[in-house]
């Protein structure tokens, strides 16, 4: 296993009922650092070039409309196997298919509101850093 880096975003169902500090322990408690971290109001602009390769699917504005409705924190985690350990965590999209103790499981609201985002893949992790942060940000 190598150390990798990897993006999360909490979304705005988790800043709203202040389960940051919450998420963040398990990511820390899973063996993820943080490396870098921002809370920020997503513009809709950031949201839908964020969020493009959904562009065509019919829950593309239901989401934009979401992920700038309240604040989220967007942070980049680092670990051994961090995409897949970050994964795990987080738990399946669906909260009433996942695993006990994960974050969905414990703090989603539906599979909309499912508390957080993770990249899936190294490719994607690269991207979604890069879109949210600058080198100088990644501090770890």
């Amino acid at each position: 296993m190598a150390v990798q880096r990897t993006f999360s975003i909490i979304k705005p169902d988790a800043t709203k009922r202040n389960l940051t500090g919450k998420i963040i322990a398990k990511f820390e408690d899973a063996g993820l650092r943080v490396v870098a971290s921002k809370r920020i109001q997503m513009s809709q602009a950031q949201a839908e070039g964020f969020y493009a390769v959904h562009k065509e699917r019919p829950f593309f504005g239901e989401l934009v409309e979401f992920m700038i409705s309240e604040p989220v924190v967007v942070q980049v985690l680092e670990g051994e196997d961090a995409i897949a350990k970050n994964r795990e965590v987080m738990g399946a999209t669906n909260p009433a298919d996942a695993a006990e103790g994960t974050i969905r499981k414990d703090f989603a609201l539906s599979i909309g509101e499912n508390s957080v985002h993770g990249s899936d893949a190294p490719e994607t992790a690269a991207e979604e850093i890069k879109y949210f942060s600058s080198d100088d940000e990644l501090v770890g």
